[in-house]
């Protein structure tokens, strides 16, 4: 429906504009040609106005109309040459008023030209002029007894043609001016809409494209979860039920320490079945699910420590409080995997693990006394050639957190992960 009003407001403007334009170029010459055909031969004989007179007169002010106001866009719109125009327009009008009165409807030109080719209070002063030489044809012109009264009668008219006539083309020369620029906003408008939807489209096409990345993001992130999971897990609950039945396989001799790794294997076996399960139902480790952080690390390092056979200390300083669950899981897994690499490649013999409660952060130290490494050269720090350190420094990355390693060859290593102190209510 606005499309079909837009279109129909179209073909008005352009009307109303062909209109405009018809009366700018052939209005001098309709009273050109009233003011011949209507002048009674009459009017014009005798040997002071001979029809020569008119016959040139006529021809002159056509051409004087032509020259300026013919082409696009036409001379007189120049500032000099509007003025000039239009004072040879007033001029000739007023020969041609005085050789026949009829020749009054060339004001048309006058006060169309005046608004179309002036500026300012020239105007007015045209049409005030214009407005005059009207006034003095409508008492008869050159055929009238000229009286003070009669003159009186010249000036009233000429103020009434100056109001009627000039008033009613300078409303109109402003309502056109005013179309003509409800025409350019329309325009205006109707480009600017057309950039609007152009860019609506295009942030349709960068918002479906995000979405696209958003979604392959979610599928490298969960791949990545996956694979912190079972490394976190799987992997290392496979690798102690593997080095609990090689000890089982050199124990022939000793039927209890036999039972006992081989009982061990087991519950390792059945505790790696259930992780693997949480972890693909992106669950956190069991521990958490029954106790709160101090107790799931304390309770997960004491059987690591059953299991390695390293002296172990557990601390937690501060006021424990419930973390956001992301959190928990971050410190639980990192402290789990700093004891399977101690346990792995240490050689340590004792290991200290504490777990600060402070005011914005929550950190966890695991420091041993073993035989250290340079971490940037050896294979499995912070810097990405071991899976176990990446792993964790991405853990703690997510949370917004951050991760240092302090070790040298024999001195032992200390490794700090600090995550937000977030609280649980938050969420």
């Amino acid at each position: 429906m606005s499309e079909v009003l837009d279109a129909r407001d179209r073909r008005m403007d352009a009307v109303e504009h062909r209109i405009d334009s018809a009366f700018d170029r052939y209005g001098p010459y309709l009273g050109l040609v009233l003011g011949l055909v209507l002048s009674p031969p009459f009017l014009v004989g005798g040997p002071a106005w001979p029809w020569w007179v008119i016959g040139v007169l006529t021809p002159v002010t056509a051409g004087w109309c032509a020259a300026f106001t013919a082409g696009d866009p036409p001379r007189a719109r120049r500032p000099v040459a509007g003025g000039v125009y239009v004072t040879g327009l007033i001029v000739l009008m007023t020969a041609l008023v005085y050789a026949s009165p009829i020749y009054a409807f060339q004001v048309l030109a006058v006060y169309l030209h005046a608004f179309a080719f002036l500026r300012g209070w020239w105007r007015f002063v045209a049409v005030a002029l214009g407005a005059t030489v009207v006034a003095y044809a409508q008492i008869g012109g050159r055929f009238a007894e000229f009286t003070s009264g009669l003159w009186v009668a010249v000036a009233v008219l000429a103020v009434a043609n100056a109001l009627l006539g000039g008033g009613g083309t300078y409303f109109g020369v402003v309502m056109s001016e005013q179309n003509q620029r409800r025409r350019e906003i329309i325009d205006e408008l109707g480009a600017t809409n057309r950039r609007l939807s152009e860019a609506l489209d295009e942030n349709a096409i960068l918002h479906a494209q995000l979405l696209a990345q958003a979604r392959e993001a979610g599928m490298l992130d969960e791949r990545a979860r996956l694979a912190r999971e079972i490394h976190d897990t799987i992997a290392q609950g496979l690798t102690g039920i593997v080095t609990q039945l090689e000890a089982a396989g050199v124990a022939d001799a000793d039927p209890a320490v036999r039972s006992r790794h081989i009982d061990t294997a087991r519950a390792l076996a059945r505790e790696s079945l259930t992780e693997a399960r949480r972890s693909v139902d992106a669950l956190g480790p069991q521990q958490l699910a029954e106790a709160r952080l101090p107790d799931a690390i304390a309770d997960m390092a004491k059987r690591w420590a059953e299991t390695s056979g390293v002296q172990l200390v557990v601390d937690t300083t501060g006021d424990p409080r419930p973390l956001l669950p992301e959190l928990e899981v971050t410190l639980f897994r990192v402290a789990q995997e700093a004891l399977v690499n101690v346990g792995k490649h240490a050689g340590a013999s004792r290991v200290g693990l504490t777990l600060s409660y402070m005011e914005d952060v929550v950190v966890l130290d695991v420091r041993d006394d073993g035989c250290g490494f340079a971490p940037a050269t050896t294979p499995g720090t912070v810097d990405g050639s071991g899976f176990g350190l990446v792993a964790m420094e991405q853990r703690v990355s997510r949370v917004g957190g951050s991760l240092g390693v302090e070790s040298a060859p024999g001195d032992g290593t200390a490794l700090s992960a600090t995550v937000p102190a977030t609280p649980a209510e938050v969420r």
